[in-house]
């Protein structure tokens, strides 16, 4: 299973309302019904409570989907859940645009909190 103990927090320095995109455009996970490698664009965009993630420790976590045997659907509200719970946003949108296989893309989209419509794109 992906390793959640790797996010890391820091203390949020702003006091107004602002938002965090952070974009991850090499994840990689496995098709658990073919055993073949996954590529994704993962996009990360909240609006930031009391704490932030930091950025090397989000790497690593992503990273140890590496070898994850998990549908698209999984990873994505995986993503959502895990960084919901280490940050608490006011609101968070995880994106996930996997690599065409057999003709196909997908594009996944899981929500935490009241997410403002023009940050749903």
């Amino acid at each position: 299973m992906p390793d959640v103990t790797l996010l890391e927090c820091f203390d949020n320095p702003g006091d107004a309302d602002y938002v965090i995109e952070h974009v991850a455009e090499e994840f990689t996970s496995v098709c658990p019904k073919t055993g073949h490698p996954d590529f994704a664009v993962v996009t990360v965009r909240f609006c930031p409570g009391k704490l932030c993630v930091e950025l090397k420790a989000l790497k690593l976590y992503l990273q140890s989907f590496r070898n994850e045997g998990i549908f698209y659907e999984a990873v994505t509200n995986r993503l959502r859940d895990d960084l919901a719970a280490a940050m608490s946003p006011k609101w968070m949108v995880i994106r996930t645009d996997w690599r065409g296989r057999g003709g196909i893309r997908s594009t996944i989209t899981a929500c935490h909190g009241d997410v403002p419509v023009e940050h749903l794109k």
